[in-house]
């Protein structure tokens, strides 16, 4: 007759060397209770959160998120936009190029339209 092992059941490959360790603020914890409660699991007893959560995690397949464009290209020509509108003001202020005829609310408003239009752009990355 065959005898009868006792003990834990070996995992072999199974067995799990990584540990992830995770912290909770109280209205993230009474989420997790509640999602708890909604598969009729005690919170307060050992062994639940973890085969819980590992369960809801792998069951589900990692969507690919769309990921964001390389922005310090774009942060560059911005940078260079500004210096170049900086070295136009002052060379107008220099040799005082502004019409005397415009009226200065004017020129903000194009200031304006064309901060707007950048915004828009930069928007879109």
């Amino acid at each position: 007759m065959e005898q009868r092992k006792r003990g834990r059941k070996r995992l072999g490959n199974k067995k799990r060397y990584h540990n992830v360790m995770l912290r909770f603020n109280d209205t993230e914890y009474d989420k997790l209770r509640l999602i708890c409660e909604s598969y009729n699991l005690d919170i307060s007893e050992r062994g639940v959160i973890s085969p819980l959560l590992r369960r809801l995690v792998l069951q589900q397949e990692a969507e690919e998120k769309d990921t964001l464009p390389d922005t310090s290209n774009l942060a560059y020509h911005i940078n260079k936009i500004g210096n170049n509108i900086n070295q136009l003001i002052k060379i107008a202020h220099h040799k005082n190029l502004r019409s005397p005829n415009s009226s200065f609310q004017n020129e903000i408003q194009k200031t304006n339209e064309l901060l707007y239009s950048l915004i828009e752009i930069t928007a879109k990355y």
